[in-house]
């Protein structure tokens, strides 16, 4: 399976649309076969979802992401798994091992229209 982690440097964004890469894995049989690191290639409604769903990512790890990016995913038959923190290097050995947990969104965009265009803070530290 392809995997996208939202990814800020060496960790995982709290942000998903507005992270500055993203982290493609791809696991088969509970091991790491590739591992590459993409620039996000633009964040606009419906956009990344398509994008990550066309070079085929079943799943995409994030910090947080509003509820209509987690529908828009749904629609491509990408699983969300959100409210996740950490090195992505420590991520990449959950979902390995099967240890991955997400929970809530780190981060409740405002409005709809995502962190960073009508909302100056975020709810996380």
């Amino acid at each position: 399976m392809k995997i996208a982690i939202s990814t800020d440097g060496q960790y995982v964004s709290p942000h998903f649309g507005r992270c500055p890469q993203f982290t493609i894995i791809e696991v088969e049989n509970n091991e790491l076969v590739d591992k590459k690191v993409i620039e996000n290639p633009g964040h606009h409604p419906g956009y990344l979802p398509q994008y990550l769903n066309k070079i085929g990512v079943g799943c995409i790890v994030a910090g947080g992401m509003g509820m209509r990016a987690k529908e828009l995913f749904s629609q491509t038959g990408i699983e969300a798994v959100l409210g996740v923190e950490g090195e992505v290097e420590e991520i990449i050995g959950k979902i390995i091992d099967g240890s991955l947990e997400g929970g809530e969104s780190i981060c409740q965009p405002g409005l709809g229209k995502g962190y960073g265009i009508e909302k100056t803070e975020c709810d996380h530290d």
